[in-house]
């Protein structure tokens, strides 16, 4: 008779609402973890989600007067405005220039072209959903990596309300797991 073990394992399974340059973050420095984003190119991005970094609330531009032109473009001299707020104003001009270009674009390019094109004028800043799923060993490495003092903050933010929302499972069922690893 032949030798037969089980092996229990796990799978942590994510939908994250990300900011595009978060998810580009968690594509790299992968080992054993699937990640499936919603793709602009496969379909019309309806919902214009982004994120304005909070700490970027109150600090003022210092650097772009009414010379360079840039102003123009959000309709007002920028030199003393809340960075916040040129961020979220810019974006609202990208997203509004995505919808018009799949409008215009799709009559010559057709549908799939025209979005796939469009795209460019989304900003990393623009959410998506991901999925991502880990087993046990990734999802450590993965907190290791992006729990650090170092990494970028919104990663740090994603990794940790993760490791929270494992920790607060119904049940507790990787209270030994998280303890033994020392999360």
């Amino acid at each position: 008779m032949q030798g037969i073990t089980l092996l229990l394992k796990s799978s942590l399974h994510f939908l994250v609402d990300t900011d595009i340059a978060s998810h580009i973050h968690l594509l790299k420095h992968r080992i054993g973890v699937s990640i499936n984003g919603e793709s602009a190119r496969y379909k019309e991005i309806k919902e214009d989600k982004y994120l304005i970094p909070d700490d970027w609330k109150g600090i003022m531009c210092s650097t772009i007067d009414a010379t360079t032109g840039i102003g123009d473009l959000l309709g007002e001299d920028l030199e003393g405005v809340d960075w916040a707020v040129i961020l979220r104003e810019y974006t609202k001009i990208g997203n509004q220039l995505y919808h018009a270009a799949v409008k215009d674009l799709e009559p010559a390019l057709g549908r799939k072209r025209a979005k796939e094109s469009a795209r460019f004028f989304k900003t990393y800043n623009s959410q998506i959903q991901a999925d991502v799923m880990f087993n046990w060993r990734s999802f450590y490495h993965f907190l290791e990596l992006r729990n650090k003092p170092d990494a970028q903050l919104e990663i740090r933010e994603i990794a940790a309300e993760m490791l929270n929302q494992v920790k607060n499972i119904e049940g507790n069922p990787f209270e030994h797991t998280i303890a033994a690893f020392e999360l």
